[in-house]
């Protein structure tokens, strides 16, 4: 159930609404908007009489909330999310590019990617200090040490960081040095995790798993936001089909379908979801076009070198001529990179 209060509402109306909330046993979760405030409730297992809450001071309506997912639901929230990070944003009018290696491998690398990337235009950095791989014995990631070069990247540029938690034994640690913490696909569903990032209060991407359906990463989002994080920012990296002209099948149609559904932001990956170099600017002109609101871009001073995703990661130069690109575009449709 959403308990919508009136415009102007006082604090100490809103606290009572959420006094007896929690006096049902239940949670609440005030949401402010930008004319009124909104409570969510989670934590029911059957309906409840709206007529409990209609008849309290300040409140407007008692709405019973349709979907599985309440808390990140469009119907909890008509306006858009915009999460602030570090001096740039997620899901207003900035059109956001978070670019980057996919994983640390030396101070040099990162630091020269991500001057190459800042100086583009870039927003945030992306890096993997730890990396989840499908063979045990490719490159995992330099772990501690990565996070570090990542923290003296941030200090040189004035780049936010991007970077994977992998399990909850390092959430703490990542938080510690990440402005955002990246869940990955494989772990889409893995809801401890998903709780434990919950109650960092960091902002978090997560991206869809490789098999999921929206509704599913957006029940992945619930968990994330029933911890008391709204701070949530979706990514589409691509699922599995039958093609295998492309790494993955990047799945445009989830951006407006998401966004039809759900007040977060929602970003796209190229990178991942092609695994070619060659297809991720087109790729990524075309999630410019269809309404994302940003991008997550794999960038290599060496690709051929690179010691993960090498084929799918764009030389400076090209990611110079795509943010060109990507600009033109943005402006066409509203936003400002």
């Amino acid at each position: 159930m959403l308990i919508v209060m009136e415009q102007g509402v006082s604090e100490e109306q809103v606290r009572r609404v959420v006094d007896k909330i929690e006096s049902l046993g239940f949670k609440a979760h005030p949401i402010p908007g930008a004319m009124r405030t909104a409570i969510g409730i989670t934590g029911n297992q059957g309906p409840l009489d709206p007529a409990e809450f209609e008849m309290m001071p300040g409140v407007t309506q008692a709405i019973s909330v349709t979907q599985p997912y309440k808390l990140v639901s469009r119907e909890v929230k008509r306006e858009n999310t915009v999460i602030q990070v570090g001096g740039a944003s997620i899901g207003g009018s900035l059109f956001a590019v978070i670019a980057g290696p996919c994983a640390v491998e030396s101070l040099e690398q990162t630091l020269a990617v991500a001057h190459r990337v800042k100086a583009a235009g870039a927003h945030f950095l992306r890096g993997g200090a730890f990396k989840p791989r499908t063979s045990p014995y490719s490159f995992q990631g330099l772990g501690v040490e990565g996070l570090r070069i990542l923290s003296r990247a941030r200090e040189e540029t004035g780049l936010p960081i991007v970077t994977e938690a992998l399990d909850t034994d390092t959430v703490d640690l990542v938080a510690e040095h990440a402005d955002v913490i990246q869940i990955g696909a494989r772990n889409m569903q893995n809801f401890s995790l998903l709780k434990r990032v919950g109650r960092t209060r960091r902002p978090v991407m997560l991206k869809r798993g490789m098999s999921a359906t929206i509704d599913e990463l957006l029940m992945s989002a619930e968990y994330i936001a029933a911890e008391g994080n709204y701070n949530i920012f979706l990514c589409e990296r691509g699922v599995r089909t039958f093609s295998n002209h492309t790494r993955n099948t990047l799945d445009l149609s989830a951006v407006p379908a998401v966004k039809s559904r759900s007040h977060l932001p929602m970003i796209v990956d190229p990178s991942h979801g092609t695994g070619k170099r060659d297809n991720v600017a087109p790729l990524a002109r075309a999630a410019a076009a269809v309404g994302a609101d940003g991008l997550m871009v794999e960038v290599h001073d060496r690709p051929e070198r690179a010691l993960s995703d090498g084929p799918q990661a764009l030389y400076p130069d090209q990611f110079d001529a795509l943010m060109i690109e990507i600009r033109a575009i943005a402006e066409l449709v509203g936003r400002k990179v």
